[in-house]
């Protein structure tokens, strides 16, 4: 037997595994944000170790949830990330969003916020661009359908009622919930979301439509119109 060689195999092959089996023996909380990342990164990046770029990613976007919510682009804009890292870095947000939305959404009753916020944060609070959206419910408060009305700015010019009760005839609903993120994280709704909360109340009410509540949207937090006596 020889002895006195050293171990020629790169130091964070035993890194990687020591990872792993604290992933498996206590889930995420067993880990720091920069090792979650770094974890993830291992099965795309083979020959390296991911430390590095994993703690330059959350110096760059701030935290776990801004790596998640970078596009593509920004992603590959970091050294040592490439196409199947920026890939797989979105393909994670992607299911998570799909498991919350099944969670929060699928057979569900929606007479209250709970899970739904959640989803819708978890969905829309990172966009970077504001987006229109309405959950489409039946008699029963369960999900018929959930649809992106608008992409862009949200304003009365271009969330018409039509657009909206269009859906709900469509998939026979009996009321709807109204759906819109701020990009700048204010909670405070402005003048043109009353009055077009209000444009949709009242043309929804001339068909037999209810509008439950008016979610506004950030990553830190919603405000409903319902809460707030704006409903």
């Amino acid at each position: 037997m020889i002895t006195g060689l050293k171990d020629s195999r790169p130091h964070y092959l035993g890194h990687r595994g020591r990872l792993r089996r604290r992933f498996i023996d206590h889930g995420i909380d067993g880990l720091q944000d920069h090792e979650v990342l770094e974890l993830l990164l291992t099965y795309c990046i083979a020959r390296k170790d991911t430390k590095p770029l994993a703690k330059t990613l959350l110096r760059r976007f701030g935290s776990l949830s801004g790596v998640l919510d970078a596009d593509a682009e920004e992603l590959r804009e970091v050294e040592g990330v490439g196409e199947a890292a920026a890939v797989l870095i979105k393909l994670s947000r992607s299911l998570l969003e799909i498991y919350m939305r099944e969670g929060a959404l699928s057979g569900t009753r929606l007479s209250t916020p709970g899970s739904v916020v959640d989803y819708l944060r978890v969905s829309m609070g990172g966009l970077k661009d504001e987006q229109f959206r309405a959950l489409y419910l039946n008699s029963q408060n369960e999900l018929l359908k959930e649809v992106v009305i608008q992409e862009g700015t949200v304003d009365q010019s271009v969330v018409y009622p039509r657009k909206v009760l269009e859906h709900a005839l469509r998939y026979k609903a009996s009321s709807v919930i109204l759906i819109h993120n701020h990009p700048g994280g204010l909670l405070k709704p402005s003048r043109s979301d009353i009055e077009l909360t209000e444009r949709l109340k009242s043309a929804a009410e001339e068909m037999g439509i209810r509008v439950h509540d008016h979610f506004i949207i950030t990553r830190n937090g919603y405000f409903s119109f319902h809460e707030n006596g704006l409903l």
